[in-house]
């Protein structure tokens, strides 16, 4: 797709939401995730709905090809071990992590991020799992190294194939948030002015040098992943703020109630894909 024709998809997708007897700017989830998906589908009409949790490796056969051999031994499997190992070792006051999740923390990835009504703001799995550790006498992990990267990956696995299930309540304020995150998606910033669609909605699929840019759609399924290109495992933190440093960007903190906000449009609009995570990337 050319890129003129693309940015005017690109427009026609950030409003296609709204019906014409409703305001332009009224928020509407339900239609953002119809046009959303449709954009893409319509963009790859070869891969599966299902296939885009796969990112670049779904973009053509030898990249697929790619993903299942790197399945066979795959590269984020230290972590998982790692994870387990941590989920289940008790704190020190003698509670878990299980102490602190519905089900015990198995099986519930897909819930997350979800809208904390009482506190009026928008609650990922990881700040979650900072949240229990502090409420349990111990110290937070940091949002982009190792020891969160691995809870993660453990809980995402114990939810692989279930269809990410984000809800928005009937609270304004977590329509707001829903809306913010998606403003703050489709906005330009940085010194090279790209916004994350810039990436990963008008070029979804296209190379910058030897990379595969993921589509947008599906793009937290996989979270957290490996990539070459780190040597290890990052979070959805830590995929945000490298997403704003690499387009000359000032991040902002992990966690920061914006990347929040963004997590919870771009896991919404992807409700029905399954979980894939860990997942990994070149």
């Amino acid at each position: 797709m050319h890129f003129a024709s693309a940015a005017l998809a690109l427009a026609a997708l950030t409003f296609a939401a709204a019906p014409a007897a409703v305001a332009a700017d009224t928020p509407n989830p339900v239609a953002d995730a119809k046009a959303f998906k449709k954009y893409f589908t319509d963009k790859f009409p070869k891969v599966k709905l299902e296939d885009f949790v796969n990112g670049p490796y779904s973009m053509d056969e030898g990249l697929h090809r790619q993903w299942q051999e790197k399945e066979q031994f795959p590269p984020y499997e230290f972590a998982l071990e790692k994870g387990k190992e941590m989920f289940s070792k008790p704190f020190k006051n003698g509670k878990s992590y299980e102490d602190c999740f519905p089900n015990k923390g198995i099986g519930i990835r897909q819930n997350y991020p979800y809208f904390d009504e009482k506190e009026g703001k928008v609650v990922t799995l990881e700040l979650a799992l900072n949240r229990c550790r502090e409420a349990n006498g111990e110290p937070p992990f940091s949002y982009v190294k190792d020891e969160m990267a691995a809870l993660t990956a453990y809980m995402a696995f114990t939810s692989r194939g279930k269809p990410f299930d984000i809800k928005i309540p009937n609270d304004p304020r977590a329509l707001q948030a829903y809306q913010a995150g998606k403003e703050y998606f489709y906005t330009r910033r940085g010194q090279l002015n790209f916004s994350c669609a810039t990436c990963h909605v008008q070029s979804g699929g296209e190379r910058i040098r030897a990379e595969v840019l993921a589509p947008a759609l599906g793009i937290l399924n996989a979270m957290p992943i490996y990539r070459s290109e780190w040597s290890g495992m990052g979070t959805t933190s830590r995929r945000f703020t490298t997403c704003n440093s690499q387009i000359r960007g000032v991040p902002l903190s992990p966690q920061d109630d914006e990347y929040r906000n963004v997590e919870y449009y771009l896991s919404y609009v992807s409700n029905g894909l399954p979980i894939s995570g860990p997942g990994a990337r070149p």
